[in-house]
């Protein structure tokens, strides 16, 4: 199994006042239903108001690599990237279980 990652970072001047960051948030919280490959799904904002903290995170699991770049290509996960990217910067980790 994998556990994949992500920690999403505002780029300056967006905040979640910005309706490009509810709607990136709204999309995030779906793909779960829409990706078959992953077996957990969570997602959230970040109550931390550490300088250092990320502002969203989300936190998958998968079978394995393969599953993981189906995971990836997927369009609706595509979709997400794109309105994520438009915003923020964001790191990932990919841990094996």
């Amino acid at each position: 199994m994998i556990r994949h990652i992500v920690l999403f970072k505002f780029k300056p001047g967006v905040s979640w006042d910005d309706p490009r960051a509810r709607e990136a948030e709204r999309v995030a919280a779906k793909v779960g239903g829409e990706v078959p490959e992953l077996h957990e799904w969570k997602f959230g904002r970040n109550i931390s108001g550490r300088a250092v903290a990320y502002d969203y995170a989300v936190i998958g699991l998968v079978d394995d690599e393969a599953a993981l770049e189906r995971y990836m290509v997927h369009p609706f996960h595509q979709e997400a990237i794109r309105l994520w990217r438009e915003i923020s910067d964001w790191n990932i980790a990919d841990l094996e279980e």
